[in-house]
């Protein structure tokens, strides 16, 4: 029994001294990598040397886990001590050195092309998908192997979408494929985050928000309050980050105004009793994660939570920002054609502020806002119905040119009704004359409204949206009057 007692502890020694030498090796691998790149220094031609020795090794024949987790933290050791020029070059070692190699993928092209049979055929796919997995995609999946792997490249395509993407289309899209399989629905966690949550993540709830600027640790309660929820999307490997949160207030009626919700001031509702529930701010919390889709799985995955809580639940709508309305209304306004077509009521308001373009209207709505002026129907109506013009008729290709659109009417909602002076606050004004718009989650209509809008671009509109949209079309046809002498004259012409 001495004997195998003494056996096994020599064995142990051994392992234990291989474990530390390992060890003792990263460390001082990291070191090394650390010592020539003080934090936006250049990087010296010698640790260049030993970068790319390190691509080749991580691109290379997979030599155990235990030297490519070593070699990863060189590399990753290099990158965070890093200012942006060099990280600029490190990422565009990435993006020149380690793609497809052309002359395979072209011979698996033919040999796919020329693929005579199911089985010949299928086995032509399999080498044209490993064809055009790059080197360079091997490198990244082995950032895996460290504790805060995933994490540092979601960081890092954060950097190359800051620094400049256009650089760097392949390498961009390998993180994206990777981030795709990576952060896949089945793998997110949704978790609650109320006010007895970590400190940490009440402070990255405040850095992250992007819709409505969280000003103060009360402002925060009071969006955590009981009448109030917040949703976020967590990954296994980013345990402490949210991805994507959603902020929730529990009402009687739909909401029009943001303010109103985020007023501190307002009692408190015994949230048993509310029967509507407003998503008012969706925020993307990580940047390297543009592109991955989470939004439409967090939402419906939220509204089952709430229906299992509150199972009186009867409505679901957003209050929604209209980012680009604006930019859009203000390029309208350069044209003479659209300027003429405006309600002599409203044009008459618009030329008495001495501004041009949006300016003018901002103008104009300030003024109502202030009290300065008295509130118009004309120039609320005429707003009113371009914004659901620009929302239901503007598009980028099939899809709605407005972002937030886009998004909420793939996802299959409706759009309910758009809202006067919804958000006055200076970025409400900004981005859209302060209107804001409410998007429905009919839970009968999702699956049918979102199969509609894939198949042929089809939005679904709420009956007063409707005829709003039907007032901003007749203002855009011509009169009959003037549509007679350009036909005699293009007769002529001919």
């Amino acid at each position: 029994m001495g004997s195998a007692d003494n056996t096994m502890t020599d064995g142990g020694r051994g392992l234990g001294a291989s474990m530390t030498g390992l060890w003792r090796r990263l460390v001082r691998g990291r070191e090394e990598a650390r010592e020539p790149v003080p934090r936006g220094e250049v990087l010296p031609a010698r640790s260049w040397r030993r970068i790319d020795d390190l691509f080749k090794a991580a691109a290379g024949d997979y030599d155990g886990e235990a030297r490519a987790r070593e070699r990863m933290g060189q590399l990753l050791a290099f990158y965070l001590a890093a200012g942006d020029d060099d990280r600029r070059a490190f990422l565009g070692r990435l993006e020149a050195d380690y793609g497809p190699a052309e002359v395979e993928v072209r011979r698996a092209i033919e040999a796919y092309m020329t693929a005579a049979g199911s089985a010949e055929r299928a086995r032509a796919e399999g080498r044209l998908a490993a064809s055009l997995e790059s080197p360079r995609q091997r490198i990244l999946r082995q950032f895996n192997l460290l504790p805060n792997g995933v994490h540092a490249l979601v960081d890092l395509r954060a950097d190359l979408l800051r620094l400049g993407v256009d650089a760097c289309p392949g390498l961009d899209q390998d993180l994206l494929r990777l981030f795709v399989n990576w952060f896949d629905a089945g793998f997110l966690e949704l978790q609650r985050v109320g006010w007895e949550s970590p400190a940490s993540l009440l402070e990255k709830l405040i850095r992250y928000e992007a819709v409505h600027e969280i000003k103060s640790w009360s402002d925060l309660r009071n969006r955590l309050d009981s009448d109030r929820r917040c949703y976020a999307f967590f990954h296994g490997r980013m345990p402490a980050e949210p991805l994507i949160f959603v902020e929730v207030a529990l009402v009687r009626d739909i909401a029009d105004k943001v303010q109103t919700l985020l007023d501190e001031s307002q009692p408190t509702l015994d949230p048993e009793a509310a029967t509507t529930a407003i998503f008012y701010s969706i925020s993307n919390a990580q940047a390297g994660l543009r592109g991955v889709s989470m939004g439409e799985f967090l939402i419906k995955r939220v509204v089952q939570q709430l229906l299992q809580e509150f199972p009186r639940l009867r409505t679901f709508a957003t209050l929604s920002p209209v980012p680009g309305f604006n930019r859009w209304l203000d390029k309208r306004l350069a044209e003479p054609v659209y300027v003429e077509r405006i309600p002599v009521d409203v044009r008459k308001l618009l030329d008495g502020t001495g501004k041009s373009g949006v300016a003018a209207v901002l103008d104009c709505v300030g003024a109502e806002i202030s009290g300065s002026q008295p509130p118009s129907a004309a120039l609320q109506a005429w707003l009113k119905a371009e914004c659901t013009y620009y929302l239901a008729r503007e598009k980028s290709g099939r899809h709605p040119l407005d972002p937030v659109g886009r998004f909420h009417f793939s996802n299959g909602a409706s759009l309910g009704r758009v809202n006067w002076l919804g958000d006055v606050s200076a970025r409400g004004l900004r981005q859209s004359c302060g209107l804001m718009v409410n998007y429905l989650y009919k839970l009968k209509d999702i699956e049918s409204n979102h199969q509609a809008y894939a198949r042929e671009g089809t939005l679904a509109l709420a009956f007063d949206v409707e005829r709003q949209l039907e007032a901003a079309v007749e203002a855009r046809k011509e009169p009959r009057a003037g549509r007679a002498p350009r036909a005699r004259k293009a007769r002529a012409e001919s």
